[in-house]
C-alpha cells in the first residue's frame, strides 16, 4: 500500500497496521489514504511550497465511541491525530495539521447532529459538524423563540468556532462565554464530561459552567489536550424587535474619535448592547466589488482609489455597524443616544436598515442589510466575496487584541497600514469592540498561485506580529505557519504560559498524539526539534 506521507518515526509497516485496525473498527469506507481524498484537506489558502502541513490519511468517525477507539489505536502505534470540526478555519490553516504525516480526524463529516434545542432554558446541544446555517435552520424549524449568534460565514462549525475563541456580533458575541458543558475524549480514550456533566443525572450540564473544584472547560479551547465531541451552546431569546444602523465617517483620521465615542456606549452594555464593528472602506468594498474596479496597478490602493470607493459606494473611510434589541420604545431611545454621540464627529452620517432598506444596485444598502442579518441571528456568507477581490485570493489573519482606546486603535492602524504599504499589500480590516477590549481583525490578501505573493505576505505578517508584540499587542489566534512565532511572543517569566501548557500536555497526553504543535504546544518527544 502506498501512502501520501508518513508520521515522523512511524514505519510504513506500522502505519499500514494502524490503518488496518482503524478500518476494521470504524469501517473501511470511513478511513481513506488515497491522495485525491486526503489532499482535499490541505490548506485552501496555501502559503508554503514544500510538504509542510500535509495529512497522511483521513478518518470520519461517527460517534464519541468511534473517537475513543481511534485514540487508543493511535496510542498503540504512536500515530499523531489532528481532530477538527468542519475544517473551514480559512486564514488559519483550514483543516491542515501542524505536523506533516498526521492522520486527520474530520469529526464533522458524520457527527453533524443538533442533539437538543431547549426553548425554555435557551440552549442547544451540538455535535462538531453542526454549522451556523444548520443550527439556525434547526432552531427556526423547531419554532423556538431563540436566536443564534453566527460567525462571519455561515459554513463555520458552531463548535469549531467556539473552540478557537471565535466571536460574532449579537449580545452573545463572545462564543466562549456562552458555551456550557462539553463531552471530551482524552488522549487515553477516556470520556470526560465537564462542569455539572460530571454528576450523573444532573440537568444543569448546559446551564451552569462550574462544578466542585476548578473549571477546566477552557483548557480544551485552542489546545491539544482532548477532542470535544459534544457541546452545549446557550442561545439568546428572540427580542421583540431589532434595528440595525450604519454610521459613515468621511476622514481616515476619524478613527481615534470613533473609538473614544464607542467605549462609554459599550462598556455598560447599553445603548450599544452588542459588539459593534468598525470597518475600513477597503473591507466593505471587497464585499461588493472587485479590486480592478478601483485600481489595476500593483501596489497598495492609492488614496484616490479609496476616495472613489467612498464616493461611489456611498459609505465612509470608516463605517460603524451595530444593532439595537428590545421593545420599540427602548430601541428608539438607544438609537437616539447612539446617533447623537457619533454625530458629534464632524461629517458623520447615520442610517438604519429602515432609512436605508435593501435596494437593487445600492451597494451601501446591501452592506448594511447583510450586517443586519448577522446581527439578528441570520447567518450568511456575504463577506466571502473578499476571496474574489482579485484572482486566486487567499488570506492570513493578523488579529491583535488591545484596549478599545483611540490611541491604541490609531497606533495599530498606522503601524499595520505602514507595514502593509511597505510590502505592497492592501490594508483590509475591521475592529470588533467588546466590553473592554477590541480585536483588530486584519486580512492580508495574497495570490495563492504566486509563490512571490505568498512569501511577501508571510514576511509581512511575521513583521506585523513582531511589531505588535513590541507594543504589547498579543495575537489571540494563529495560522499553523505562525503558531510557534506567536507563542514565542507570550514571554513573561521565561515563557511560563507555554511551559505550563507543556506540563499539562505531557500529563494528559504522554505519547503526544493529539494535534502536536497546536497553538505552539508541542509534546516532549517533539519539543525543540
Amino acid at each position: 500500500m502506498n501512502f501520501r506521507t508518513l508520521p515522523d518515526g512511524v514505519s510504513a509497516e506500522q502505519f499500514a497496521n494502524a490503518i488496518s485496525e482503524f478500518s476494521e473498527t470504524i469501517g473501511s469506507e470511513y478511513v481513506r489514504v488515497d491522495e485525491a481524498t486526503v489532499s482535499e484537506y490541505d490548506d485552501k489558502f496555501p502559503v508554503t511550497d514544500g510538504d509542510e502541513f500535509k495529512g497522511s490519511a483521513v478518518i470520519w468517525p461517527g460517534s464519541t465511541e468511534d473517537v475513543q477507539v481511534i485514540v487508543r489505536i493511535a496510542n498503540k502505534y504512536g500515530i499523531p491525530l489532528h481532530a477538527f470540526s468542519g475544517g473551514r478555519n480559512l486564514g488559519y490553516g483550514g483543516s491542515s495539521p501542524m505536523l506533516t504525516g498526521t492522520v486527520l480526524l474530520h469529526l464533522g463529516k458524520r457527527m453533524n447532529r443538533v442533539l437538543e434545542i431547549n426553548e425554555k432554558l435557551a440552549y442547544a446541544v451540538v455535535e462538531p459538524g453542526v454549522d451556523y446555517k444548520t443550527l439556525y435552520e434547526a432552531v427556526r424549524d423547531s419554532g423556538a423563540k431563540l436566536m443564534i449568534d453566527p460567525a462571519e460565514l455561515d459554513w463555520g462549525s458552531v463548535m469549531g468556532n467556539t473552540m478557537e475563541h471565535g466571536v460574532g456580533y449579537t449580545p452573545y458575541a463572545d462564543h466562549s462565554m456562552w458555551r456550557c458543558g462539553m463531552e471530551v475524549v482524552l488522549a487515553d480514550g477516556e470520556v470526560l464530561r465537564t462542569g455539572m456533566g460530571g454528576l450523573p443525572g444532573s440537568e444543569a450540564w448546559h446551564l451552569y459552567p462550574g462544578q466542585l473544584g476548578p473549571s477546566i472547560e477552557g483548557l480544551f479551547e485552542q489546545s491539544n489536550f482532548g477532542i470535544c465531541t459534544r457541546m452545549g451552546m446557550q442561545l439568546m431569546p428572540t427580542p421583540p424587535e431589532m434595528l440595525s444602523f450604519a454610521i459613515y465617517f468621511e476622514n481616515e483620521d476619524d478613527l481615534p474619535a470613533i473609538m473614544e465615542t464607542t467605549l462609554p456606549l459599550r462598556i455598560g452594555m447599553a445603548p450599544l448592547q452588542a459588539a459593534p464593528i468598525v470597518r475600513n472602506v477597503t473591507f466593505d468594498a471587497a464585499c461588493v466589488s472587485k479590486r480592478e474596479e478601483w485600481q489595476t496597478e500593483p501596489g497598495p490602493l492609492t488614496d484616490e482609489a479609496k476616495q472613489r470607493m467612498v464616493d461611489e459606494l456611498g459609505i465612509g473611510h470608516w463605517i460603524v455597524y451595530g444593532t439595537c434589541y428590545g421593545p420599540r420604545w427602548q430601541i428608539d431611545k438607544y438609537i437616539e443616544m447612539i446617533r447623537d454621540a457619533y454625530l458629534q464627529i464632524p461629517g458623520a452620517r447615520f442610517e438604519t436598515n429602515e432609512t436605508l432598506p435593501l435596494r437593487e444596485g445600492d451597494r451601501a444598502s446591501e452592506l448594511l442589510n447583510a450586517r443586519h442579518e448577522l446581527n439578528t441571528g441570520v447567518p450568511n456568507r456575504h463577506s466571502a466575496a473578499v476571496f474574489d477581490w482579485f484572482p486566486n485570493a487567499g488570506h492570513f489573519f493578523y488579529a491583535p487584541v488591545s484596549a478599545p482606546s483611540g490611541e491604541d486603535a490609531a497606533k495599530q492602524y498606522e503601524d499595520t497600514k505602514r507595514i502593509s504599504d511597505d510590502h505592497g499589500i492592501d490594508y483590509l480590516a475591521q475592529f470588533i469592540i467588546g466590553l473592554r477590549e477590541m480585536h483588530h481583525i486584519c486580512l492580508p490578501l495574497y495570490d495563492t498561485a504566486d509563490p512571490a505573493s505568498r512569501k511577501e505576505t508571510l514576511d509581512m505578517t511575521r513583521e506585523l506580529i513582531r511589531a505588535g508584540a513590541e507594543e504589547g499587542y498579543g495575537i489571540y489566534r494563529a495560522h499553523n505557519v505562525l503558531a510557534d512565532q506567536v507563542a514565542e511572543t507570550y514571554s513573561f517569566n521565561n515563557h511560563i504560559q507555554r511551559r505550563s501548557h507543556e506540563r499539562i500536555k505531557d500529563a494528559l497526553d504522554p505519547n503526544g498524539i493529539l494535534n502536536p504543535g497546536k497553538s505552539g504546544i508541542w509534546p516532549e518527544r517533539l519539543r525543540n526539534k
